[in-house]
């Protein structure tokens, strides 16, 4: 697991490679937005809260079919990027950290595509708890690579440059099949904020030539963050691979899972953030105090002191 300064440090990446990421990222699949509308019980003009927009990859499809979203990016310039590719819809673009948000509404869905794991583990599941409405959902999925049988060599042959420059894959490390992604009810219903109801795989194939794979390449973070020799190093590499390729490409495949959870109204206790905690408002709800804890306070010393509002 990344330290706390090592997720920030990379999650900024991304913003040196705005236009680059907007470009040459691929688009989620259309099925993909369907059956989160169908999962979630969602209908036009309902109001949407995305983590971490990045360009609006996958803010766009959702404003399409009518509804208003709010997005949070830390990356200005990337949040520059996004209000542009959304102008003309009901979307604001907002610079700040999913960490610190304080929304005025309550949303009918908080959604993160490919940005959920740069978000503090510690407090993600109880921040979009406290943004939903009730009866609300949580939407996460996240592309990842993906290793089809009898797909290409070339991610296999090119391990020993990453190798050689010290970007290795770990021993560990899995190669998963399309349609065999791991999915991770388990971590969100672990957080006992949320119930999960539904979860899809989706796979598709793109073929990229020399300089579009490596302009892929140039928007993760593990790339961004390289020094520039390692750089070097592996593009001039990749460069002269594929040029003795006939057709001078390369097929990479893709695979997502998304996963839908609708927020519990009485939350049970979890392990958000790999400590055992308790939902906030257990006390007063079993105490059936509407107001939460303030509520119960408030009640406690109306009976001690006779005071209403005390």
């Amino acid at each position: 697991m990344r330290s706390d300064a090592e997720r920030e440090r990379l999650r900024e990446t991304f913003d040196q490679a705005a236009e680059l990421y907007h470009r040459v990222r691929p688009d989620y699949p259309e099925a993909l937005f369907d059956d989160l509308i169908a999962l979630a019980g969602l209908a036009p003009g309902d109001r949407l809260l995305e983590v971490g927009c990045a360009t609006g990859k996958a803010t766009l499809p959702l404003a399409r079919r009518g509804f208003s979203i709010t997005c949070l990016e830390l990356g200005s310039e990337l949040a520059a990027v996004a209000r542009r590719n959304l102008a003309g819809f009901d979307v604001e673009v907002v610079e700040g950290r999913f960490e610190d948000w304080a929304g005025d509404q309550p949303v009918s869905l908080v959604f993160a595509a490919t940005a959920w794991h740069w978000i503090d583990p510690r407090t993600r599941y109880q921040r979009a708890w406290e943004a939903l409405r009730p009866g609300g959902h949580l939407a996460l999925w996240a592309q990842g690579h993906v290793f089809p049988d009898g797909g290409d060599p070339f991610f296999e042959e090119i391990q020993e440059v990453y190798d050689e420059i010290g970007e290795g894959m770990p021993p560990d490390a899995v190669r998963a099949r399309p349609g065999e992604l791991e999915d991770d009810r388990a971590g969100i219903e672990a957080s006992g904020l949320f119930e999960v109801t539904g979860v899809r795989q989706y796979d598709w194939e793109r073929v990229y030539d020399a300089e579009e794979y490596i302009e892929l390449l140039s928007t993760f973070s593990n790339h961004l963050s390289m020094a520039g020799w390692q750089r070097e190093r592996l593009y001039g590499e990749i460069r002269r691979r594929l040029a003795r390729r006939p057709d001078r490409s390369v097929r990479r495949g893709w695979g997502t899972v998304l996963h839908v959870a609708r927020r519990r109204e009485r939350p049970l206790c979890g392990r958000a953030g790999g400590r055992p905690w308790c939902g906030a408002l257990d006390l007063a709800e079993e105490l059936g105090v509407g107001a939460g804890l303030v509520g119960l306070v408030e009640q406690e010393l109306e009976g001690l002191l006779g005071v209403e509002g005390a």
